[in-house]
């Protein structure tokens, strides 16, 4: 089905739709429980390909976050830029969310659609309390992106102070 097959939307459910993203925004766990008793999906995404999961794990919602992985979020569904809500977590510096998308299957070095972990983008923004877990949880320190740069490479070029002597010494302890 190409674009122009697909049927148009009226306005009212494009209101609807945009309240269901907002929820998970704004963490209103209650409202989209009840909205996933009456079949809503819990894997719906925006105009941006991010997932309920994805908004509430950026936006640092635990309790939607929670309600959204116990309806079927699927942890490893990535956005159009391919990032996770693992990912999502790691670059706000979430350690909370991190543990709690973790508990629930998250895959510590997943990269969904792209080819950067959450350990990378931790790493870039000198999330050290991030990387530490990350790394404490099994994280690969020398896995490459799809560049050929590790966790470290990524910190450095990106001017993070603590993470890449971190990176490194946690990449010699697994040499």
């Amino acid at each position: 089905m190409t674009d122009d097959a697909r049927p148009a939307l009226d306005d009212a459910t494009l209101a609807f739709a945009g309240r269901v993203f907002q929820f998970a925004r704004m963490g209103h766990a209650a409202e989209l429980a009840e909205l996933f008793a009456q079949g809503l999906p819990a894997n719906l995404r925006n105009d941006k390909g991010d997932s309920l999961l994805m908004l509430a794990a950026y936006n640092g919602q635990a309790e939607a976050a929670r309600v959204i992985l116990e309806a079927g979020g699927d942890t490893e569904l990535a956005n159009d830029r391919g990032q996770t809500p693992l990912a999502g977590a790691a670059f706000k510096g979430d350690a909370g969310m991190v543990r709690l998308l973790l508990d629930h299957g998250a895959p510590v070095d997943g990269a969904g659609d792209g080819t950067r972990t959450a350990l990378m983008v931790a790493a870039m923004f000198d999330r050290i309390e991030i990387v530490d877990l990350l790394l404490a949880e099994g994280a690969d320190p020398a896995r490459l992106d799809g560049s050929g740069q590790t966790a470290a490479d990524m910190a450095r070029a990106m001017g993070a102070q603590v993470t890449p002597a971190r990176l490194d010494e946690a990449a010699a302890g697994k040499a």
